[in-house]
């Protein structure tokens, strides 16, 4: 194997404040106050990273619910049942607060035996008739329980979601059709948790009409790692290689590191299709095999320095063997020892929900199904622990070769990987909140405005260290006029991105057309996607959107450009939040119409380029260019669109001779927009 390059395409580093690992009198971390004092909303939405302590927060509002609101039951429900165990009992008034945390072991059904549609649905019937307040369950006892008993057995009861993410409105989701029964009947309490809310195919977790009667508690990634105490840096990165991973997988595995390896699907193209004997090789190429441990069923390798690696196997197709693998790990006995376990190769297991705080690279081979199980993977790398200073998810991906079938795949994953290193390059960011520059602006207590202050003659550049948010003015930004649209602008701007970074015509142009003119991206292609994942906002709501979303993405890569600079050194703790000052300062003012002029994917073609070879990064591009072709209907009707917005604002239509290649290209979509019409190309 050939790694072609080592450039991670994503470093971020953290002061380590301690913030976000301090508890307050009643035991309650940051993110579990701020969710605390939402605790008298009936439908909540808990958007935070893994390990920011999601499943206490529900302890401490379930407790509240059940004590103090008149609730009767409280129903905790989670996507497998592994995961049941993050809601074992809690001894929480040792640490200040007025109740401990306990379910009685016979309601939590994720311990019993039996199926999900058995004997675990009778059980949790039976507890709705009990007298008994908390009940653990998988989403598909849930199911089960709600069609053989009906939405009205579960009235004045709470109902909490863990990985709220596995939800949608697709027809086939039937969690996502039941949620929406008790949300129209309105007789229960849902609290609902994810650390990643977007999700990697186009159904939206919730009907808009739905998610609007969801308050939100939000906290971010760069609150979580900015506030811990020990990790300060996390890389993300992918990487191309030629040939079989297998070959020389420690080009890109440090031995010394702890590890979790996820091999390929065995339906991928990266994948040797023998899974077995892919383990194997990997435990060969780190050393001797020295047998595997009595108690744990690890295996244990000498590596060439000496030193005897404890290598856990969640492949075996030999189901009591994988279990006792599986068991050694979860062992509770084990979660602060370090040395328990030092590499753990899997497959599709010790994703989410998975809690190894020692885990400090996450190293995948071949792309995954969607952006959300990547960022639960990167989650099982951003825990906090002692001596941990550095965490890296690395994404390996193969090259193209030879044949046209295996070229567009490869593009596809190609295009996969750069859009999950543009998310999550976001999703680390702190926070934005744009505000249109206009003269009776101010400062806003608790906001450092860089050296010279706040100054009323210049678009400004804020930043709240504790809350981890950006402010910033720019010149003509449109502000939302409804509430929704607001709250998508303050609360999902990464949602937005989140589908317009997975847009494959998108991202095929941003990367590999040279007469590309960015508005079409910016403006129009951007102003599609908004248009159809928001239909529900009026045009003016739909603009304001669309705007804060580009101006937070292209604010974002240009501020890591700057930051990164050409050496390629991780960024200091104030890296970003310098580079957008910079940014702003280079062009005098921030300006929404300059921000779109700006192409949202020319970096990440700039670290593709370092990390792909020459001749498979032509093919790519050549792959990508024979599928172009001329204006489509439906880019000439949003380009003309466009150029309506353009005689409004300017008085004049736009010309085709035009230095300005934008207005060119406005033109040019007008003129064939009428060339279709007359064709009867439009109903």
């Amino acid at each position: 194997m050939t790694i072609a390059g080592s450039v991670p395409s994503v470093s971020v580093s953290y002061a380590r404040n301690g913030n976000s690992t301090k508890a307050n009198a009643l035991g309650m971390r940051p993110m579990q106050e701020r969710a605390y004092e939402k605790r008298g909303e009936q439908y909540l939405l808990i958007k935070s990273p893994p390990a920011s302590g999601k499943s206490r927060a529900l302890m401490f509002i379930a407790l509240d619910k059940l004590v103090n609101q008149d609730i009767k039951q409280a129903i905790i429900v989670v996507p497998e049942k592994a995961i049941g165990s993050s809601f074992n009992d809690e001894p929480l008034s040792q640490f200040g607060f007025w109740a401990d945390w306990r379910v009685e072991p016979q309601w939590n059904l994720c311990n019993a035996p039996g199926t999900d549609n058995g004997g675990k649905v009778n059980s949790l019937g039976a507890f709705l008739e009990s007298y008994d307040k908390v009940l653990v369950c998988t989403h598909a006892t849930f199911r089960f329980a709600v069609d053989r008993f009906g939405i009205e057995a579960f009235d004045d009861r709470l109902i909490a979601v863990d990985e709220f993410h596995h939800v949608s409105v697709g027809e086939d989701n039937k969690l996502g059709r039941h949620l929406g029964e008790f949300i129209a009947r309105d007789r229960v309490h849902i609290v609902a948790m994810t650390g990643s809310y977007f999700r990697g195919d186009a159904e939206a977790v919730l009907a808009p009409e739905d998610e609007a009667r969801f308050d939100s508690v939000t906290y971010t990634y760069y609150e979580q790692l900015n506030g811990y105490e020990h990790l300060k840096q996390l890389d993300i990165g992918y990487f191309f290689y030629s040939g079989a991973y297998v070959n020389d997988i420690l080009a890109v595995l440090d031995a010394g590191a702890k590890t979790i390896i996820h091999i390929p699907n065995v339906n991928s193209r990266e994948s040797t299709k023998d899974k077995i004997r892919e383990v194997e090789h990997i435990i060969e190429e780190l050393g001797d095999w020295q047998g595997t441990d009595a108690a744990t069923g690890f295996q244990l390798v000498r590596t060439r320095d000496g030193r005897t690696l404890r290598i856990a196997d969640l492949v075996d197709d030999d189901a009591a063997k994988r279990d006792r693998v599986s068991a050694a790990l979860k062992d509770p006995t084990q979660k602060n020892n370090r040395d328990h376990v030092d590499i753990i190769i899997a497959l599709g297991m010790a994703k989410e929900g998975f809690d190894w705080i020692w885990c400090e690279h996450a190293l995948t081979v071949g792309y995954r199904a969607s952006l959300t199980e990547i960022v639960q993977i990167i989650g099982r790398a951003t825990r906090d622990a002692p001596g941990k200073t550095r965490a890296r998810f690395t994404n390996l991906i193969a090259e193209p070769d030879a044949s046209e079938g295996a070229v567009t795949e490869a593009v596809n994953d190609t295009l996969k990987a750069i859009a999950a290193s543009l998310l999550m390059e976001q999703v680390l960011a702190p926070r934005f909140e744009f505000k249109p520059k206009n003269p009776a602006n101010a400062a806003t207590p608790g906001f450092d405005y860089g050296a010279g202050g706040y100054d009323a003659d210049k678009c400004n550049v804020g930043f709240h260290e504790e809350r981890g948010v950006f402010q910033i003015e720019i010149k003509g930004l449109a502000e939302p006029k409804s509430p929704e649209a607001a709250r998508i602008c303050h609360e999902d701007l990464n949602e937005v991105i989140a589908t317009f970074v997975q847009d494959k015509p998108s991202l095929e142009r941003g990367l590999f057309d040279e007469e590309l003119v960015p508005e079409e991206l910016t403006q129009v292609r951007l102003g599609k996607i908004i248009k159809d994942k928001y239909p529900e906002l009026g045009d003016e709501d739909q603009e304001a959107v669309r705007q804060h979303a580009i101006a937070a993405l292209n604010l974002t890569q240009q501020a890591a450009r700057i930051a990164i600079g050409d050496g390629n050194e991780p960024s200091a703790n104030t890296a970003l939040i310098d580079g957008v000052r910079k940014f702003a300062m280079d062009v005098r003012q921030l300006d929404i119409d300059l921000i779109g002029r700006i192409n949202p994917f020319g970096e990440a073609y700039a670290i593709l380029a370092k990390t792909m070879s020459e001749e498979s990064l032509k093919q790519v591009a050549a792959a990508i260019a024979a599928k172009r072709t001329s204006l489509s209907p439906q880019e000439a009707l949003e380009l003309a669109d466009r150029a309506r917005r353009f005689i409004r604002e300017r008085g004049r239509p736009p010309s085709v001779t035009s230095a300005d290649a934008w207005e060119k290209r406005m033109a040019e979509g007008a003129a064939a927009f009428m060339r279709f019409r007359k064709e009867g190309r439009y109903e």
